[in-house]
């Protein structure tokens, strides 16, 4: 593991333990050569689930680029990295046990429904996102929905 600060190679672990979400290992690190401390987390990849597109092409899930636009959503939100952590492990373990294959209409559909329950501001963000809202009245429409 590189050091995130001055890129040494030469690291170790100081603490392990399993992660909130008890999906993956957090370990606590040091690099010998500068002493700055870092966490990582450790997890099973799930390279064998495949999103098909809108357009029907197929390429493989990936956590990170899901987790980048679930942040754009949350931004300047009061949600934690634990929560963003826990609410995609229940996702992925969700899509993984159903299939090989997953459409990102459904993926958009689940991770809606569980920013819904963590932050709603969130929520209409990403669902302005993923429905493609045009205007102000489509936005009108799903705060309405969402407070039925």
């Amino acid at each position: 593991m590189n050091c995130p600060r001055c890129k040494s190679k030469d690291t170790s672990v100081v603490d392990s333990r399993l992660a909130e979400d008890g999906r993956a290992v957090r370990r606590r690190r040091e690099c010998t050569k500068c002493q700055h401390r870092f966490t990582t987390f450790e997890r099973q990849e799930l390279s064998s689930i495949i999103v098909i597109k809108r357009d029907g092409t197929r390429e493989p899930y990936s956590r990170s680029k899901l987790e980048r636009g679930i942040w754009l959503a949350c931004s300047k939100r009061p949600i934690t990295q634990e929560q963003i952590d826990k609410m995609l492990s229940q996702l992925e373990e969700k899509w993984g046990a159903n299939k090989k294959e997953v459409s990102s209409s459904t993926v958009g559909m689940d991770v809606m429904k569980a920013l819904k329950k963590i932050d709603k501001v969130a929520y209409i963000r990403f669902a302005s996102v993923h429905r493609e809202f045009k205007d102000v009245e489509e936005f009108k429409e799903e705060i309405v929905r969402m407070f039925k």
